[in-house]
């Protein structure tokens, strides 16, 4: 039932009422008050409706926040005493779709241990179901938890008009508001684009990717910006553009966020398929790094260590573990902003180091008994392997990683090195070792 972030999939299809009911239910069942919000999508108002019978089933009340941010749901656990979070979303995923994800008091993310914890209630099916003066209640309590997160924002950003920059801001369509509201507190000149809730993402696809925007690049290499900043649809991820119109790869972003967090002799978390450019940045100032599965939940897991300042995903997840372990994209927003005040991001730019990274997808039903041959071919040939997630081989000039998508019949490749052309040589290593499994 749960995937890498929570459960998501199509509306009707894998995520429906009756799927909201049932978590609700099992989550009821350990809990005495949950936090709860949403994305702007439609299909999130029944979604949130059948969660909360669930809860309120088994005795539990629900604070509900409504159209709400992901991080300001996770850091709304703690702040209302509560025992969980559920925020109903699919991030970045297209409209059709939506999803639950599950939150901790610390703002982590439901780890493997909550979830198959969960879904064995709902296998089980047997619940304390509550009489008529048992039940739980609900209460609305969204805008003065989106307060609290601003005011964190703008602590963050160094006060009230500490920020002197101009900020273009791409929301999405999507409920990353706080992000506007926090750059303008703290002194920014804001513009925006796609700023109105709507669920159908009508102004572009809801994953910040530099495909998709386009629009927000061209306004900041056009005007008289020192930055620009995109959410998806639920404001967890944060991509940016630097004042010349550069869209930063999500690889970048980690290398200066980290750079920033992190002392001499500290560590950062960072999945098994970042890129080596990172590596090699942070060990330069002597920064060392853990990696990771793919997927926020087990960043935030290792950012709780006691030597590890940051924890990033160059699809757009940032997490700073002093402040929260939810991927905060506005946090994240107002993070970017004070070092752009520093220093501008595109002069920044100049000291990470860009190598050539190779990416294919092959389709296969069997993947899981594919990954099993791959892995055991793969133990067998080469020195240095991780398996955290899938296979990462390590060589002296590069590094190559096979994994099985967690959403879709495919296994995943992606191959880097210093040289193109050592890069291309180890795609098709890769390759070779599934086809001929």
């Amino acid at each position: 039932m749960f995937g890498t972030s929570g459960i998501r999939g199509p509306v009707g299809e894998t995520v429906t009422a009756d799927v909201a009911l049932r978590v609700g239910r099992a989550l009821g069942a350990e809990t005495d008050r949950v936090v709860v919000g949403r994305d702007p999508r439609a299909s999130g108002t029944l979604l949130v409706d059948a969660l909360s019978a669930g809860l309120r089933e088994l005795g539990t009340d629900v604070i509900d926040l409504g159209v709400a941010a992901t991080p300001t749901v996770a850091r709304a656990v703690s702040w209302c005493d509560g025992d969980a979070g559920v925020a109903v979303t699919a991030s970045h995923n297209p409209s059709e779709d939506n999803g639950l994800k599950l939150w901790q008091p610390s703002g982590q993310a439901y780890d493997s241990a909550g979830q198959d914890r969960i879904s064995a209630r709902i296998e089980a099916d047997e619940y304390d179901l509550q009489a008529w003066d048992g039940l739980g209640s609900r209460m609305a309590a969204g805008e003065r938890e989106r307060e609290r997160h601003i005011d964190a924002l703008v602590e963050a950003a160094g006060g009230t008009d500490s920020l002197d920059l101009s900020v273009a801001v791409d929301l999405g369509n999507g409920a990353g508001g706080v992000s506007v509201e926090a750059l303008i507190e703290a002194g920014c000149r804001v513009e925006t684009l796609n700023a109105q809730p709507d669920g159908r993402f009508p102004g572009r696809p809801s994953e910040p990717t530099a495909e998709n925007c386009t629009a927000l690049s061209t306004l900041v290499a056009g005007g008289e910006y020192d930055l620009g900043i995109a959410h998806d649809g639920d404001a967890d991820r944060m991509r940016a553009v630097a004042g010349d119109g550069t869209f930063l790869s999500g690889d970048a972003l980690l290398a200066l966020f980290a750079a920033d967090a992190a002392e001499p002799g500290e560590r950062v978390a960072v999945p098994v398929d970042t890129s080596l450019a990172v590596e090699d940045f942070l060990a330069e100032r002597d920064i060392g790094i853990i990696r990771t599965p793919v997927g926020d939940v087990h960043v935030a897991e290792a950012a709780t260590a006691e030597d590890v300042t940051f924890g990033g995903e160059p699809s757009g997840a940032w997490i700073w573990p002093d402040a929260t372990l939810c991927p905060d994209g506005p946090l994240a927003a107002v993070r970017l902003a004070v070092l752009a005040t520093a220093e501008p991001i595109e002069d920044r730019l100049a000291a990470i180091p860009s190598y050539p990274i190779r990416r294919a997808s092959i389709e296969l039903e069997d993947k899981r008994a594919t990954m099993d041959a791959v892995e055991t071919r793969v133990l067998e040939t080469y020195e240095s392997v991780e398996t955290l997630d899938g296979v990462r081989v390590e060589l002296d000039d590069g590094w190559f990683l096979i994994r099985a998508s967690g959403t879709q019949p495919l296994v995943r490749l992606t191959a880097e090195a210093r040289a193109e052309s050592r890069a291309e040589t180890l795609l098709s290593e890769a390759r070779s070792i599934v086809e001929s499994r």
